[in-house]
């Protein structure tokens, strides 16, 4: 049989049809697939670089929350007191003198003196330095001097532990020297609230005053009494 040549121009072109359109799907589908390819390793890449940046502020903070508490632990260790023996020990709170509740009473030991009694207040627990308690007498600032060679350890006040003074006013074998019914006690000369006891009358010429001790019996003023 034969065919006409415009039929056979006819499926010719047909057959081409078909050929460039299964090409163009085929190219098509080739650029989805690389394209979903690359879409997913864009989405990789930002997870990854999401995660890495979470990282390294989980662990920036980490150092930071471990610095507050190194800062505190040395707040709390402090420099420390001198314990009286060369060393310097932690303590608390330095007592003031509005920390304590201050008493006094005459004793008759050593040719006659006033001890100092000295109790923190309730709820209160604070440090004695190792250092003279400070004992003036009247308006013209008059400081009793020390009748120990060297000072004693430092006395922490808390609940009934109380701290003992020996004050001698007059420590002159003659008549001279101020009568007064007071005392003026501090711990320290940086002491911002200084307190007023009553002793009754006393005359005070060269007084002297022991470091503060835990027993009463350590804080008999002995050595006083000169000759001037």
């Amino acid at each position: 049989m034969l065919i006409s040549r415009p039929r056979v121009r006819m499926f010719a072109g047909a057959s081409l049809l078909v050929t460039a359109a299964m090409f163009a799907t085929a190219c098509q589908s080739d650029e989805t697939s690389s394209g979903s390819g690359d879409s997913s390793a864009s989405a990789k890449a930002t997870t990854g670089a999401t995660a890495d940046a979470a990282g390294d502020k989980d662990s920036a903070g980490g150092s930071s929350a471990k610095t507050p508490g190194a800062k505190d632990k040395g707040a709390q260790d402090g420099s420390g007191a001198d314990t009286g023996n060369g060393e310097r020990g932690k303590v608390g709170q330095v007592c003031g003198a509005n920390d304590i509740s201050w008493s006094t009473r005459d004793e008759s030991q050593a040719g006659g003196y006033i001890l100092v009694m000295a109790k923190a207040k309730a709820g209160i627990t604070c440090v004695l330095p190792a250092a003279l308690p400070t004992v003036a007498f009247g308006s013209d600032g008059t400081e009793a001097g020390p009748a120990e060679q060297s000072v004693g350890p430092a006395v922490t006040l808390s609940g009934s532990t109380t701290a003992y003074a020996g004050v001698n006013p007059k420590t002159t074998n003659d008549n001279n020297g101020k009568e007064l019914d007071s005392i003026i006690v501090a711990v320290g000369d940086e002491d911002a609230n200084p307190v007023s006891l009553p002793v009754g009358t006393i005359t005070v010429d060269r007084p002297v005053v022991t470091n503060w001790h835990t027993s009463p019996a350590d804080a008999v003023p002995f050595g006083g009494g000169t000759d001037q």
